[in-house]
This record gives C-alpha cells, sequence and structure tokens, in this order.
C-alpha cells in the first residue's frame, strides 16, 4: 500500500533561473575564450624561449600555462554538455561533465609537478647555465598575460568548479611568472644559476596545491558526499525538531554538480498529523537554511495502517527489525545511516 511520497522541486523557481543561466553561460564562454587566446599564444612563445634560454622554471610556468588553457578548454566543453536537457538514461542530463574535466584537470596537474620537480631537484645538483636576461623579459611579460587572464575570467560565473579551477590557475601561474622573473632577476645580477631551478620548485609547489585541490572536490562530488559545510547530522537534528516529527532516516545529501546540492529522506509523522504542512515546512527550513532546493521527501504517519487505508510506519520499525535479525514488516527493510529521532536525544 502506497504512503504519502512528496517531490517538491520547485518547478517554477528551476524554469527561471535555467534561463538566467543561459545568459551567463554566454557571458562566461565569452571571458574564456578571451583568456584561453591569451595563454595559447603566450605559452607557444615562452616554450621557444624557455629551451633558448635553457630555463626549466619559464618551462615549468609553460607546462603550468598548458594545463591552465586545457582547463579552460574542457570547462567551454563541459559547459555546453552540462547544458544539454536530461534524457533517456541520463537523468541529471550531463552535469556532471563539467565534475569529470575538473578532475581530469587536476590530475595533470599532479603528473607535471612530480615530473617538473624531479627535474628541478636535478637541476639543483647539476645546474645549467642560463640566460637571466631571457628569463627575466619573458616572465613579466608572462605577469602582464596572466594579469589580463585572470582579470578576463574574474567576471565568469566562478561557482562553477571548472571555471573557479581556471582562475585558481591562472592566478597561480601570475605567482609562478613571479617567482621567475626574480629568479631571471637573480640569475642575471649575480650569476646563481640554481634559483631558475629553486623558482621551478615553486611553481611545483602551487602546482600540486591546486591540483590536489581540484581532485579532492571532484572525488567528494563523484563519491557524493554532502557538500563542504554541511553537516548531515546537523541538518537531521533542526529538522527532527520541526513539530509532528518524530523520526528521520534514511537521509542523503549530495551534489549533482557544482553548487547544486540534492537531498533525499524517509520522514515519520504524529498520528494524524499534517503530512503536507510538515513537508512544506521541511522544504523551506531546507531552502531558507542550507540553500537546498532540489529535495525528494517521503512522509508517512507513526502507527499501524489507518481507515483511510494510507500506509502509516512503526517508528523505527527497520531499526528494531535489525537488531532482531528479521526484515521490518512495514517499510525501510534496509536502512543507510543513522536514526533520528525527536526529543532530547534525536539519535
Amino acid at each position: 500500500m502506497a504512503g504519502h511520497v512528496h517531490d517538491h522541486e520547485h518547478g517554477g523557481h528551476g524554469g527561471h533561473a535555467g534561463h538566467s543561466h543561459a545568459v551567463s553561460a554566454d557571458a562566461d564562454r565569452k571571458w574564456l575564450w578571451s583568456a584561453l587566446v591569451l595563454l595559447v599564444v603566450f605559452m607557444a612563445g615562452e616554450v621557444v624561449v624557455g629551451f633558448a634560454a635553457r630555463s626549466l622554471a619559464l618551462i615549468s610556468d609553460a607546462a603550468h600555462m598548458l594545463t591552465d588553457a586545457a582547463s579552460i578548454a574542457l570547462a567551454l566543453v563541459a559547459m555546453r554538455l552540462a547544458a544539454r536537457p536530461a534524457r533517456g538514461g541520463y537523468t541529471y542530463g550531463l552535469k556532471r561533465a563539467e565534475i569529470l574535466s575538473a578532475q581530469a584537470n587536476g590530475v595533470t596537474l599532479l603528473v607535471l609537478s612530480a615530473w617538473l620537480g624531479y627535474e628541478a631537484v636535478t637541476r639543483l645538483v647539476s645546474p645549467p647555465a642560463v640566460q637571466g636576461s631571457l628569463v627575466l623579459v619573458t616572465a613579466l611579460v608572462g605577469v602582464v598575460v596572466n594579469v589580463a587572464a585572470t582579470w578576463c575570467l574574474s567576471r565568469a560565473n566562478r561557482s562553477s568548479l571548472n571555471v573557479e579551477g581556471a582562475f585558481q590557475h591562472v592566478l597561480t601561474d601570475l605567482y609562478a611568472f613571479v617567482a621567475t622573473a626574480v629568479a631571471g632577476a637573480v640569475v642575471l645580477f649575480t650569476g646563481f644559476v640554481r634559483a631558475d631551478a629553486i623558482a621551478s620548485l615553486v611553481v611545483v609547489a602551487l602546482m600540486l596545491r591546486a591540483g590536489t585541490g581540484l581532485v579532492r572536490d571532484s572525488a567528494r562530488i563523484f563519491l557524493e558526499a554532502a557538500p563542504a559545510g554541511i553537516d548531515p547530522d546537523a541538518v537531521a537534528d533542526r529538522l527532527v525538531a520541526v513539530p509532528q516529527v518524530e523520526e528521520i532516516h534514511d537521509l542523503h545529501i549530495w551534489e549533482i554538480t557544482s553548487n547544486q546540492p540534492a537531498l533525499s529522506a524517509h520522514v515519520l509523522v504524529t498520528p494524524g498529523g499534517d503530512c503536507h504542512a510538515v513537508q512544506h515546512e521541511l522544504q523551506r527550513r531546507l531552502r531558507e537554511e542550507y540553500r537546498i532546493t532540489h529535495a525528494t521527501l517521503q512522509v508517512d504517519h507513526v502507527g499501524e495502517d489507518g481507515p483511510d487505508g494510507l500506509l502509516q510506519i512503526s517508528p523505527n520499525s527497520a531499526a528494531a527489525a535489525a537488531s532482531a535479525g528479521e526484515q521490518a514488516r512495514d517499510h525501510c527493510g534496509d536502512t543507510h545511516g543513522p536514526v533520528h529521532r525527536s526529543g532530547p536525544h534525536p539519535h
């Protein structure tokens, strides 16, 4: 016998948001293309100068810029894919394409940092001759180019993990070029050629930091962990305190893609309680306090099956059955996560 299942998707609000997102997505693509052209043109010249000057710092910067350009290109492709409507077996559409892109970008950063780190240590032990003047001039031009690219990306919507990742990469490149310019000046005026390898290690450290962050954040989404800053137990305790709510279990909070959290839960209310009123209050709290607008709540009454024929659930029937080694009679024979109940000790 079916219980009360309330799916509240805020269809009207979602339609409005989709329209505004389409407009901003077009603007985002313009700014991303501008930054991409700047980076690719300068990167090609930097590789040539890097080999001519025998500067690993410049080659390291160029490698980092390659990942920046790749991240922007992937972001552009992912934005196209994510904009496609959900159909067929892809019930969320292709919104996670940007997360795949971000993870690929992070892994590439980590691989490049390992290779450049090895080369930098080798050059510290046995430093080659480096033309400090070429390094200094190229790095100063790189600072200007990266300031322009950073400004372009700052104009785009940085709530996307892809766009924010690209922005952080270009910003990291800006710091790296400053370090490379200092190294070029040191080589030019003091002859201390190991400064080039030291600057490369600075770039490697920045790449490791950026790559680790991207892999960690994208992995959290793929593993369907709760969004950073949201504690599912705290959310459940807040919701179970709503009047007429007796118990909440099977609570799941995850992210569909960047900044698109979703929630599902099974809610038990007091016998004779107003399921619809409780559902609307829970949705209001989720929306206003946690910015969760995509939520699916199954709401049932506590107690035996009522005269109206609607399913009513015994409180914690699943937990009781599990402790007895039996299947729950009514519902949720295999609950996931803790059970939260009303009262002074909700857990």
